[in-house]
């Protein structure tokens, strides 16, 4: 049986996990940690405020971590120091974040997955993407989540523009004289490709790549219809970060 505690208990995408875990035989929860304390549903588990002293009571294996941008650097700290293994959906995290995370969890003998998305469906999306930058060099990304997320562009639309980037030269696009007459609407820019946000109310967390190519365009995209695609991705690396020692990035190096 693999221990786990959740952090971000009560939350859209923690509750989903709760559900997840109880519904695996291999899984055990074994606490819940949340900004707000409180109990789960049909169990006899308390959410707890307190990570580090939830750590020290219930003993986890692994942490899956669905919180914010602003407080999961130092819910690894903690997770990490402690010996535990992490599992995090929670986006935002910059180059020193990932080479801070990889130090920490190598000194301390454990392991984190950080994946920007659990969804299998959006790992084959950047599979495909990357097949299809060798011959389409023009490519813009567009991505779309509900309108309480916290981070743009997503942590999906930043992994899927450095793995094109991987396959494709850094390129300026659009016309060499393009200027905005109003400051940002050509959105950012990574490497020549332009990436798009839009946060509006029903979207879950959608995605399209368009490529452009002479006289045509190819346009991949992932939608997710609700939250439970995540799940088995979610599950997965539970099992798989048992396995690992430092950061693993990315749902695809467990696969």
């Amino acid at each position: 049986m693999i221990r786990v505690l959740v952090n971000g208990a009560l939350g859209r995408m923690g509750s989903e996990v709760v559900k997840k875990v109880l519904a695996e035989a291999d899984l055990e929860l074994v606490g819940a940690v949340d900004a707000k304390a409180g109990s789960l549903l049909g169990t006899d588990i308390p959410v707890t405020t307190d990570l580090k002293q939830a750590l020290a009571t219930c003993r986890p294996d692994v942490v899956v971590d669905f919180t914010r941008p602003d407080v999961v650097m130092g819910n690894l700290r903690v997770i990490l120091t402690q010996g535990v293994r992490a599992v995090v959906g929670t986006t935002g995290f910059t180059k020193e974040d990932l080479a801070e995370v990889d130090s920490l969890a190598r000194a301390h003998h454990t392991a984190a997955l950080i994946a920007p998305n659990f969804a299998l469906g959006a790992v084959v999306m950047m599979k495909l993407v990357c097949e299809a930058a060798k011959y389409f060099h023009h490519v813009e990304i567009i991505e779309k989540h509900h309108d309480n997320k916290l981070d743009a562009p997503s942590g999906t639309a930043i992994i899927t523009a450095q793995k094109i980037a991987e396959v494709r030269q850094a390129m300026r696009q659009g016309h060499p004289e393009e200027r905005e007459t109003m400051a940002g609407c050509r959105g950012a820019d990574y490497e020549g490709m332009k990436i798009h946000s839009l946060r509006l109310p029903g979207y879950i967390a959608s995605q399209e790549v368009v490529f452009g190519g002479q006289g045509e365009t190819l346009k991949i995209s992932t939608d997710p219809i609700n939250r439970e695609c995540y799940m088995p991705g979610v599950a997965l690396g539970c099992r798989k970060i048992m396995e690992a020692e430092g950061l693993v990035y990315g749902l695809d190096q467990v696969l």
